[in-house]
């Protein structure tokens, strides 16, 4: 078995607030039920079972138009309590699977179920189990979409419920191939006054988004709107599982108005990323056991690169070093133009995680002094008190081969 490089699961119980009242009350079975505030006192619906919704009843709608379009639906106030411990009972099955768990609510949660396959099996068959566990112990039922981004989960699970069980195969071309005939409505955070105008437009597909020229779409959208919807279109989605725990990565990332295309300004860009990371991770009290470089071209196609380090480092210089160095050897632009740069400091780890090398690195301590030295200024004057001679260079100088020495990294 071949493990996903990044396999995440979207975890949703199906009509939850429902479906616990009628796993306590299995007389309100088959009847259209509202779990809400009372319509005589300006309540919001909060669950409906699929008996209910059938009427067109759904959450945080208005209690009194639910009861003009449901008259015959059967009312209960929602018990929180009830709904905390039953959540509490599918937390725990969550955890038998992974620790990298990011709840939404009572009843939802991404899980990243990437270090858990040498262990339980393909995601699949991983969700497959987690699925079978929550039904046995809480008699509830759960909705699943396993997928190699966030995003791509959470339309895997809403797409076939209730009971739904939905696996997006891994990789861009599969993402793309899943979300094409998919209607616009389907894109993350896509309203009702969004759908209409894309559909206004003749896109009306996931698939219209995907072929559709980013410039004209910019010029009706805007660009930053044109970009997240075509982004998402094309199933992008970097966002970690947040846990709440320590990072467990700092980074940054630009989308440029204009194509970069010289090697000078990637370098550039790329010395301002390393620059900002390394300052956070001082600020954390954490070093960088790795690092990865992003590069999307203007085409949309991605990569993405890691380094691995021998010694962890909290310092600009490594960082940027390894960003030039894998984007001159390990990335095939293609005479193609840059369209986004990302840098991203990995596998974070705090002091007491690391022991430091037996022989002294002199150089690296004069750069720890120097970058503790320029932290204290910004922290007293402001973040622009000290900048890099090199980031203030004329962007009309951006000339260069990749094939160049990095600049500045010599001690």
């Amino acid at each position: 078995m071949n493990p996903w490089p990044r396999a995440i699961a979207h975890v949703d119980l199906d009509q939850f607030y429902a479906a616990v009242e009628i796993l306590d009350f299995p007389e309100l079975k088959g009847k259209p039920l509202i779990v809400g505030g009372s319509p005589d006192k300006r309540g919001v619906v909060s669950t409906a079972s699929y008996e209910a919704r059938k009427f067109g009843v759904h959450s945080a709608m208005p209690s009194v138009t639910a009861a003009k379009l449901c008259p015959q639906a059967v009312w209960r106030k929602p018990r929180m309590s009830r709904y905390v411990e039953l959540s509490g009972e599918i937390r725990k099955v969550f955890e038998r699977y992974t620790d990298r768990i990011e709840p939404l609510s009572l009843d939802e949660a991404f899980l990243d179920l990437s270090g858990s396959q040498r262990l339980f099996g393909r995601p699949e068959e991983i969700a497959r189990r987690i699925k079978g566990e929550i039904l046995a112990e809480t008699k509830l039922v759960a909705s699943v979409g396993v997928a190699m981004n966030k995003y791509l989960a959470k339309v895997a699970s809403d797409l076939r419920k209730p009971d739904a069980l939905v696996v997006v195969p891994y990789g861009f071309e599969e993402a793309r191939a899943f979300l094409a005939p998919l209607p616009v409505k389907r894109l993350w955070g896509a309203g009702p006054k969004t759908c209409a105008r894309l559909e206004a437009l003749g896109l009306a597909k996931i698939a219209d988004l995907q072929r559709a020229d980013p410039q004209w779409l910019a010029a009706r959208l805007g660009q930053g709107a044109a970009e997240h919807l075509r982004g998402l279109a094309l199933g992008l989605d970097e966002r970690e599982v947040e846990t709440g725990e320590r990072p467990k990565s700092v980074g940054r990332e630009n989308t440029f108005a204009e194509d970069l295309r010289e090697p000078r300004a990637m370098e550039r860009e790329l010395l301002g990323f390393a620059d900002d990371i390394a300052a956070r991770l001082r600020a954390k009290g954490l070093k960088a056991l790795g690092v990865t470089l992003k590069v999307r071209l203007g085409d949309f196609t991605t990569f993405t690169r890691s380094h691995a380090f021998e010694e962890p480092t909290d310092l600009t210089e490594p960082l940027h070093q390894a960003g030039v160095e894998m984007l001159r050897a390990r990335v095939d632009l293609r005479g193609k133009g840059v369209r986004l740069l990302g840098l991203q400091a990995m596998r974070l780890v705090a002091p007491e995680e690391w022991t430091e090398g037996l022989f002294r690195d002199e150089a690296g301590e004069r750069r720890k002094r120097a970058a503790e030295t320029v932290d204290r200024l910004r922290a007293r004057f402001g973040s622009g008190a000290v900048t890099r001679g090199r980031l203030l260079e004329d962007k009309a100088e951006d000339t260069g081969s990749l094939n160049e020495s990095p600049p500045g990294l010599k001690d």
